[in-house]
């Protein structure tokens, strides 16, 4: 657990030791979290080839527009529950859990219900080729019935982080990622189930997943335990805090997972052979980043128990610590992608131009890494002290980046302007929270002087 004790905060040392511990569980858990896709691409593209493995990765940007508007949201969550864990206000803690799990139940059963019944519309507007659309439908249909389930769990695992506890949800993903990979098995290989089976084996690992995560963290903690009473299942001042540091990072979120469609369907217009190889390629990718990713995530939560324990001077030094560890992180993942990135698409069954363009988009985008990390380690500290609209708009400003540059440079770069524009992308989030810390500095000092001319 992340302590709160202030002496235990004395040292930079501690802050990387106390970074790496609690960053650990959370790469481990990542990387068994991809393995429901990595799983599914895998068995499927070897099993029945390079068609089906298409259609899966055609429904890649609808399933994350649903998990990044979750994560979103619960990124902020997970602030509000490190500030009230880092300030000692511990009744309020199971007051949010309650209130979001029951909420975000509600929402997203709807969202599931009606996610069914859009699935093929969903496809048509993204252009999806002809010969995956009905494989890309079915498999579409049945992962929107664990959307409830994935929403409960990322509460609970919100409330965990805020905590200092990023163990217990690598326990859940240790156990969804099993269940997962045997039913794979089962269903792709030994029943021939086609994708529908992969949907299914990854619907029954996310039920696995937030029903032991639920009962493992109320046994665990006393303070994620409340009774079925309304003043904690619909607590108003709960809701509005949570609403308050979610609705910025869920919004962003959005509309990055719009403008992924956007992108998906633009994506779509270099055909099967492209879709198939960025789609696989981006599997890797999202591997790869996981480091960076959930150090980031190690950031945030730090800083904002530092700031909820009124240790302001400690969360600058969890940044510049960070920010070094960051930036160590991405050097080493650019070296190590570009001889690897290949030969792991080829795994998954792709063809020989597949693994050609794969290979081409990670030598181009790997080289922006570095930039990916430190732009990381400045949104999460800026998340951690609270200034999650900046970092919400920053995202939204990136991503209109991000478009442009797609269709502006399109006849420059060709299909690997997805790639080059993804990376200019990261350089303007880099300089937007550059400018935003630069600001911040300026208003800090402007302060004093003022404070001290009075």
């Amino acid at each position: 657990m992340v302590k709160t004790n202030k002496s235990d905060w004395g040292s930079q040392d501690n802050i990387v030791l106390t970074l790496i511990r609690f960053s650990l569980p959370l790469i481990l858990s990542g990387i068994l979290q991809q393995l429901y896709n990595w799983a599914d691409a895998f068995i499927v593209g070897n099993v029945d080839g390079e068609v089906a493995l298409g259609a899966i990765g055609s429904t890649t940007t609808v399933i994350n527009f649903y998990i990044m508007v979750i994560t979103g949201f619960t990124l902020g969550l997970s602030i509000l529950f490190a500030h009230r864990f880092g300030s000692n206000d511990m009744e309020a803690i199971p007051k949010i859990l309650a209130s979001f799990s029951l909420v975000f139940t509600i929402i997203f059963v709807l969202f599931s219900i009606s996610g069914i019944y859009l699935a093929p519309w969903l496809l048509r507007l993204l252009n999806t080729t002809p010969e995956t659309f009905e494989m890309a439908a079915d498999y579409l249909r049945i992962i929107f019935i664990g959307l409830p389930f994935l929403a409960v769990y990322n509460v609970y695992s919100a409330a965990l982080r805020g905590i200092g506890d990023s163990r217990t949800p690598f326990l859940a993903i240790l156990l969804s990622s099993a269940v997962n990979v045997v039913l794979d098995i089962i269903f792709v290989a030994v029943l021939d189930l086609n994708v529908s089976g992969a949907a299914a084996a990854t619907v029954f690992s996310q039920i696995a997943m937030a029903v032991f995560l639920v009962l493992y963290s109320a046994r665990k903690y006393a303070i994620l335990r409340f009774p079925l009473r309304r003043e904690f299942l619909f607590n108003k001042t709960a809701l509005l805090q949570g609403a308050r540091l979610g609705l910025p990072p869920m919004v962003q979120s959005s509309v990055t997972a719009c403008g992924n469609l956007v992108l998906q369907n633009f994506m779509n217009s270099f055909g099967t052979q492209t879709v198939t190889a960025i789609t696989t390629a981006y599997r890797v990718d999202s591997i790869a980043l996981l480091p960076i990713i959930n150090l980031g995530s190690g950031i945030s939560t730090m800083t904002a128990q530092s700031w909820g324990a009124g240790e302001k001077a400690r969360g600058k030094k969890i940044l510049i610590v960070g920010s070094v560890m960051m930036a160590v992180v991405a050097l080493i993942l650019t070296a190590a992608i570009v001889p690897a990135g290949s030969s792991l698409i080829a795994a998954f069954g792709a063809g020989p131009e597949a693994v050609e363009i794969g290979r081409d988009f990670f030598r181009s985008l790997s080289s922006f890494y570095l930039i990916y990390g430190l732009a990381t380690s400045l949104r999460s500290y800026l998340e951690g002290t609270g200034d999650v609209v900046y970092s919400s708009a920053s995202g939204i400003l990136s991503l209109a980046v991000r478009i442009g540059a797609s269709y502006a440079f399109v006849l420059f770069f060709g299909n690997m302007v997805i790639a080059y524009a993804e990376g200019f992308s990261w350089c303007a989030l880099l300089s937007l929270y550059v400018f935003r810390m630069v600001w911040k500095r300026k208003e800090l000092a402007i302060s004093k002087t003022s404070r001290q001319s009075s």
